[in-house]
């Protein structure tokens, strides 16, 4: 069964850091571009980075550059999102999914549960 489970989400105040797991179960990511989105209560969910099935090019918004960084660990089948310099505005539940066709890729083929990120003092 694939599946895709992400972690690592919490409450956190701003300036803080979390790190996001997304570790994959049924099949092997280390052939596919990985995405993080998220959603903020009554916002449009959002791409925020994306990771390439080599590794490189990474994918940054704007809003995140400097503060968030994609990697992975093919070994574990997994990918994580570390976030610095957390603000509000970051929070919102956070997903990950693979890319059908790399990074620039409109369509995900699985997506995970989602994991709260709450950024707040």
């Amino acid at each position: 069964q694939v599946q895709l489970v992400e972690s690592g989400g919490g409450l956190v105040q701003p300036g803080g850091s979390l790190r996001l797991s997304c570790a994959a179960s049924g099949f092997s990511l280390d052939y596919r571009a990985i995405g993080w989105f998220r959603q903020a209560p009554g916002k449009e969910r959002e791409k925020i980075s994306c990771i390439s099935s080599g590794d490189r090019p990474r994918y940054y918004i704007d809003s995140v550059k400097g503060r968030f960084t994609i990697s992975r660990d093919n070994a574990k089948n997994t990918v994580y999102l570390q976030m610095n310099s957390l603000k509000p505005e970051d929070t919102a539940v956070y997903y990950c999914a693979v890319a059908q066709n790399g990074c620039l890729s409109r369509t995900y083929d699985y997506w995970g549960q989602g994991t709260q990120v709450t950024v707040s003092s």
